[in-house]
């Protein structure tokens, strides 16, 4: 059956923003801007948010992937994209990494109760469910998805083409 609510949030639902709608529209020299007083630009929340749904993502299926010893390692370590081009192609991982987390919250109630071990690190390892992982990813990207809207609000490029509330 999944969990409708949760696909539904993965793409933003009521009062959460539209993720792709948030970043589809910015060019790469608005993205790279660093506020004063806020120590990240656009690219740099978005890479963030990909970093820890590709973990979880990789955790779900199985793999293994290292648990950063420090919070910095989860964030680029580049100021920048090199490009457009690189901007763009993130906002495209960004998308398809989206898209990953909402096909798995369509799954079977089974799929969704399976216990992943060993999801934090490795001096206090703990065990999720699918269903909270997702979860988890989805009030993590909230988060900075609020930052980004700020951002662009304080970058005079808010609303996104898409729409997004203004008051």
């Amino acid at each position: 059956m999944g969990d409708t609510t949760l696909r539904e949030l993965v793409y933003g639902k009521g009062a959460h923003v539209d993720p792709i709608a948030c970043v589809e529209d910015i060019p790469a020299e608005l993205a790279v801007q660093v506020v004063e007083g806020y120590p990240h630009s656009i690219w740099q929340i978005m890479e963030h948010m990909s970093y820890w749904m590709d973990y979880d993502l990789g955790k779900i299926a199985g793999e293994n992937p290292v648990y950063p010893d420090r919070a910095i390692e989860s964030w680029p370590s580049h100021p920048a994209p090199a490009s457009e081009a690189h901007w763009q192609a993130a906002t495209r991982r960004f998308g398809e990494l989206l898209g990953r987390l909402a096909e798995l919250s369509e799954s079977e109630t089974e799929s969704l109760e399976r216990v992943i071990r060993n999801v934090g690190p490795e001096h206090s390892p703990r065990h999720s469910t699918v269903h909270t992982m997702l979860v988890q990813v989805v009030v993590h990207n909230s988060y900075h998805l609020g930052q980004i809207a700020l951002l662009r609000r304080k970058l005079d490029a808010w609303p996104p083409r898409r729409g997004g509330d203004t008051w």
